[in-house]
C-alpha cells in the first residue's frame, strides 16, 4: 500500500479509537452546543428582539440562525482539543517519533488536522441529528452541501490549533490559550448574532467580527446550510486555512543544534 495512504489511514484510525475511548469528550461536545440551543437562545432572542432573521432568501427563526454557528463552535472546540492531544503527545514523546518517520513533515501535520476533522465532522452531524429531533430542521439537500463546508472549515480551525500547539511548551499552559482564543473568537463572529445587529451596537465590534476568520468559517457553513454558496467566505477560509498551515509547519520545523521543532519540550 501507498506510504501516504498508510500513513493517513493509521493516524486517523489512532485518532479515532482515542475519541471513541474518552466518552466524556463526545458528551460535552454535544452538551455544549445543546444548551445554547435550548437555554440560551430564548434569553438571546428575547435580549436582542431576533425572533426572526432575515438575512438570506426567507424568514428563519433565531434557533434556526444560531445552528451553524453552534456547528461551528463543535470544530472550533475540536480543533483546541486536538491541539490540546498534540501538546500531550509532544510531553509524552510521540509527537517527536512521528515526525521522524521518513515522510514528509507537512503531510503528517496534515494528517493529524484530517483525523481531527472527521472526528468533528461526526459530531457535527450527531448534533444536527439532535437538532432535526428538536424540530430546528434545515432543508434536506443542505445536510449534504454542508459537507464541503465543514471540511474546509474544520481543516482551517484544526490548522489554528496546530499553530498554538507548536507554541506552547506545557500542558499545563494550554487551557489560558484555549479559552483566551475560543471565547473571543466565538462571540466576536456571527455565530449567534448577524453583522448588522453588531454595527447597532458599535462600528468596531463589527469590523472585528467581520475580519474574524471564525466568522466566515460560519457564513461558510450557513451558507451551505441554506443551500446557498459564499465565495467571499470560502475564500477567507482557504486563506486562512494556508496561512496558519504554514506557520504550523514552520512552527514544527526543527531548530539547528537541537532536532527539535519550535515550541517543543
Amino acid at each position: 500500500m501507498n506510504p501516504y495512504l498508510t500513513s493517513l489511514i493509521a493516524i486517523v484510525t489512532r485518532e479515532s479509537l482515542r475519541f471513541i475511548n474518552q466518552r466524556s469528550r463526545f458528551l460535552s461536545a454535544l452538551v455544549r452546543p445543546l444548551v445554547w440551543l435550548v437555554v440560551f437562545a430564548a434569553g438571546f432572542r428575547a435580549a436582542l428582539g431576533l425572533s426572526i432573521i432575515p438575512p438570506y432568501e426567507t424568514y428563519i427563526t433565531y434557533e434556526v440562525y444560531i445552528v451553524p454557528g453552534l456547528c461551528g463552535m463543535i470544530q472550533l472546540f475540536n480543533g483546541m482539543q486536538s491541539s490540546l492531544s498534540l501538546v500531550y503527545d509532544q510531553e509524552m514523546g510521540s509527537m517527536r517519533l512521528l515526525l521522524t518517520s521518513p515522510l514528509p513533515r507537512w503531510w503528517l501535520l496534515f494528517c493529524k488536522l484530517v483525523a481531527g476533522v472527521a472526528v468533528s465532522i461526526l459530531q457535527v452531524y450527531v448534533f444536527l441529528a439532535i437538532a432535526a429531533a428538536m424540530g430546528i430542521t434545515m432543508p434536506p439537500a443542505g445536510y449534504l452541501l454542508a459537507l464541503p463546508a465543514l471540511v474546509l472549515s474544520g481543516l482551517m480551525l484544526g490548522a489554528l490549533g496546530l499553530l498554538l500547539s507548536s507554541t506552547i511548551k506545557q500542558l499545563e499552559n494550554f487551557a489560558g490559550v484555549m479559552n483566551f482564543v475560543i471565547f473571543p473568537m466565538f462571540f466576536l463572529s456571527t455565530a449567534l448574532y448577524p453583522l448588522w445587529k453588531m454595527a447597532e451596537s458599535s462600528q468596531l465590534l463589527r469590523d472585528i467580527c467581520a475580519f474574524n476568520p471564525f466568522t466566515h468559517a460560519v457564513e461558510l457553513i450557513r451558507f451551505a446550510l441554506y443551500q446557498s454558496f459564499n465565495g467571499w467566505a470560502l475564500l477567507w477560509v482557504v486563506l486562512c486555512l494556508v496561512l496558519f498551515f504554514g506557520l504550523s509547519l514552520v512552527g514544527y520545523t526543527p531548530t539547528p543544534g537541537t532536532g527539535r521543532g519550535k515550541g517543543r519540550s
